[in-house]
């Protein structure tokens, strides 16, 4: 287990390629087969009314906006039945903070969904879990409750940002903070439902808070094991307000860097995914001998990074081939993380 100094010290140190090769030997304990694995899906972003106004989103309108949409079902199942015809196996959902949106509209869909499609539901962050409930009159739990007997199947891990305080009210002021946050996914867990957990770096912390959210995060892993998987990726800073006040994008370095000491911190958390989305191809490669095992989606559509700068895209083939050249065998996985589809 890396403690806090020893973490501190490497986030210090000039050996990038030392942190790397302590980091590729924790992943190689937890993977000791050589694959790399990636999934096909597809973010469906059901709508980007949002009542939070956090600066580094480009993706949101305000409500009443004329740019402002509210996907509906028959546009939602357009969507799945194409990622279905492509070889998907699940989809990201989740969008803005809309208060008209509340536990019935997301039972209806979400079980509207599964009786028409054979698709794991991974949908909504936590912020949006938090709204539903409060628009509801729930609680977290009976919210969180309802929608898995409704159809929903696990939770992304957004709206962690970084988990502390100090940073959030800078960023998203509006938006829950640490403790909601870790509320609902502690929540989730018990209730039998899987979630992920995330990092958006680079958005103005420091290093002391970047390992305030890796230990947040190891504890509940400690606490529940609820956590498939981590997924750290570096703040995108074009069409948005933060972008003008961060003086520098994280490099492919930094991003290496963090995705190492991620994996060696979380000693607890089986996968860490590198990121093609925000660094391309070839830094998400080098990713994989950064402690990296999972390479993520395919991403059949995705809206909100995209608008914030993120312009890189990729089909199943760039990614196995990406996989190989690595020295790894590439596995198409479901989104928890189980049931090898292809060799």
């Amino acid at each position: 287990m890396l403690t806090q100094q020893q973490a501190r010290d490497l986030f210090a140190s000039d050996d990038l390629i030392g942190v790397g090769m302590e980091a590729d030997a924790v992943r190689r304990k937890f993977h000791p087969e050589g694959v790399a694995t990636y999934i096909i899906d597809r973010n469906i972003n059901h709508t980007n009314f949002c009542t939070e106004y956090c600066t580094f989103c480009a993706f949101y309108r305000p409500m009443g906006h004329k740019e402002g949409y509210v996907l509906s079902f028959d546009e939602i199942s357009d969507k799945i039945q194409e990622t279905i015809d492509l070889g998907g196996t699940g989809v990201l959902m989740q969008g803005g903070v809309n208060p008209d949106l509340d536990i019935v509209y997301f039972e209806n869909l979400f079980s509207g969904l599964k009786k028409k499609f054979d698709i794991h539901l991974h949908c909504l962050s936590a912020p949006e879990i938090l709204e539903v409930a409060n628009v509801s009159n729930l609680s977290i739990r009976d919210t969180i409750a309802r929608m898995r007997d409704a159809g929903l199947d696990s939770i992304p891990g957004a709206g962690a940002e970084i988990l502390d305080d100090e940073v959030r009210v800078k960023i998203a002021r509006l938006k829950c903070t640490t403790a909601d946050w870790l509320e609902v996914h502690r929540t989730a867990h018990q209730l039998g439902v899987r979630t992920t957990s995330t990092m958006m770096f680079g958005c103005g912390e420091t290093v002391e808070h970047r390992l305030n959210h890796l230990e947040i995060i190891r504890q509940l892993q400690e606490e529940t094991g609820g956590f498939t998987a981590f997924i750290p990726w570096p703040f995108q800073p074009v069409n948005n307000p933060l972008g003008k006040k961060v003086a520098d994008e994280a490099t492919a370095v930094e991003f290496l860097k963090t995705l190492a000491i991620c994996r060696l911190y979380l000693d607890n958390i089986v996968n860490i995914q590198t990121s093609w989305v925000t660094q391309g191809l070839k830094v998400c490669q080098l990713g994989l001998k950064f402690g990296g095992n999972d390479v993520g989606s395919v991403m059949l559509e995705e809206n909100v990074v995209s608008q914030a700068g993120a312009q890189h895209s990729a089909t199943e083939e760039d990614l196995r081939r990406m996989i190989r050249d690595a020295g790894f065998v590439p596995k198409q996985r479901d989104t928890l993380y189980r049931a090898y589809y292809l060799n």
